[in-house]
């Protein structure tokens, strides 16, 4: 825990400060822009999955790019000096463009069967697939970058999981409030929605364990892809600079969640960043983010049968 609080501490001490100020300010901007005149919203209103990609891919490289743009200002490295950094820039949110709109796949496999299974499986499927479509072309980009570490952080050498239990069992307390309110318990336990399929279950329990299992997939894709990848590919082009461009495309991800989840989404991802970044490994951000995933949805399901 005390190694945690020394890498924060360093990283803020080394961090340029021109660049936060004005990184955490267009990130701000982002925000209010979304939150005024609905930016993500339209885009999932888009009426093909090729117009969803594009809009996506447009707010995503937006974001991306004007972040390292603004690293650039600041830093006294030559960021844009190497021709793979611009294939890392554009390939980074054609990646995450279609794996957020990677949705048809899943109902394309699942299409042969019947109500209510098919409808299950699509979403039970949905995560893994996006979640292998994110590995291959993470892989292929390493790959190609010749890269001496291990694939996007995935490396355990060294690691040490205590402090990051010892940081889970912080929040429990903080979940077990939440667990009262009204707000948290209409989102959570996610298998709300998919209550429908239980009158079909004579014991819903593997069906339950199943889709936790599929959802908590999510976020070690996720892990893999901003702290691994967006942290640890492009860290030999800025180093420590890395980890605020990863935070702000990290924030526009969450421009559909309620507005605080995405504003503290921007600090949790600087905090994740400079984990991996002097870590090397994602295991310790999957620990967090997976274990607070679980832990709010057994929130949401102990808050349901109290509720009821």
């Amino acid at each position: 825990m005390r190694a945690i609080v020394d890498q924060l501490r360093n990283y803020f001490r080394a961090v340029n400060l021109w660049a936060l100020i004005c990184t955490s300010l267009f990130t701000a901007l982002l925000i209010t822009l979304n939150y005024t005149i609905g930016i993500e919203k339209r885009i999932v209103a888009l009426s093909s999955p090729f117009l969803k990609f594009t809009g996506f891919f447009l707010l995503f490289a937006f974001a991306f790019c004007i972040a390292w743009l603004l690293q650039c200002l600041f830093s006294k490295e030559k960021i844009f000096s190497q021709p793979f950094f611009y294939l890392l820039l554009i390939g980074s949110p054609l990646i995450f463009a279609g794996k957020v709109t990677f949705d048809w796949f899943s109902t394309l496999v699942t299409k042969g069967l019947t109500y209510p299974w098919n409808e299950y499986w699509s979403v039970v499927l949905n995560w893994p697939l996006k979640g292998l479509l994110v590995f291959i072309l993470v892989g292929l980009l390493w790959k190609r970058g010749r890269y001496d570490e291990r694939m996007a952080g995935l490396s355990a050498k060294g690691f040490t999981a205590r402090p990051y239990f010892i940081l889970l069992l912080c929040m429990i307390p903080l979940l077990a409030i939440a667990a009262t309110q009204d707000d948290f318990l209409r989102v959570y336990p996610k298998w709300q929605r998919l209550s429908f399929i239980e009158p079909f279950l004579q014991n819903s329990l593997p069906a339950k364990l199943l889709f936790e299992l599929s959802y908590g997939l999510d976020f070690v894709t996720i892990e893999l892809f901003f702290r691994g990848f967006l942290v640890l590919a492009f860290v030999r082009y800025a180093g420590k600079a890395v980890i605020l461009p990863m935070a702000v495309f990290y924030c526009s991800i969450h421009f559909g969640k309620p507005l605080l989840e995405c504003i503290t989404s921007y600090l949790g991802g600087i905090i994740l960043g400079v984990i991996v970044y002097y870590s090397r490994s994602i295991w310790g951000g999957v620990i967090v983010h997976l274990g607070i995933a679980w832990l709010m949805e057994i929130a949401g399901y102990v808050g349901q049968v109290l509720k009821n």
